[in-house]
């Protein structure tokens, strides 16, 4: 099948399809005399298989491990349950975030007056808070000359995760 109908059975774009290729989540296909792509059912299979590890929000990192171990079957997959146990303990750390933006959020349409002009919007006050308090240099920073935050009042996030379609 050409790479179009790669795509439409597995309702993936043609882009993702070519990216999984280049990041050897996918092997190349064979190509016909004119030079198309022709893939395999094996590719249907894979592709699959790495947008379900997509949808559960795995990284490519971790989806590699994991044809790794598909592509080795006698191998002994302790590891992939490592690999599962936190890649949940990744999920739940970043439901708690959710939640902690969640309640943010709520507190800031909280503070929501009864004017209907912006001018006196407690949202946008509050926002306009957060950033000048974000802004001003803390007493360390000023007798350091630094204009970046102290790592401890860095904002505190997890390693970025590669974004693609699933």
């Amino acid at each position: 099948m050409k790479i179009g109908e790669l795509a439409q059975a597995t309702a993936t774009g043609v882009e993702t399809i070519r990216f999984y290729e280049r990041e050897e989540l996918l092997p190349s296909p064979a190509r016909s005399s004119g030079n198309y792509r022709v893939y395999a059912p094996e590719h249907l299979e894979r592709l699959a298989f790495i947008r379900q590890c997509r949808s559960l929000d795995m990284t490519l990192d971790e989806i590699r491990v994991l044809l790794r171990f598909k592509d080795a079957p006698q191998a002994d997959c302790d590891d992939v349950n490592g690999l599962l146990e936190a890649h949940i303990a990744h999920v739940a750390y970043r439901v708690r975030e959710l939640k902690a933006l969640e309640h943010g959020l709520k507190q800031l349409r909280g503070q929501c007056g009864l004017s209907r002009q912006a001018k006196d919007c407690g949202i946008l006050e509050g926002l306009a808070k957060t950033v000048t308090t974000a802004l001003q240099p803390t007493e360390r920073q000023a007798s350091h000359g630094s204009s970046r935050p102290p790592s401890s009042a860095r904002e505190k996030r997890p390693r970025g995760r590669l974004v693609t379609s699933p």
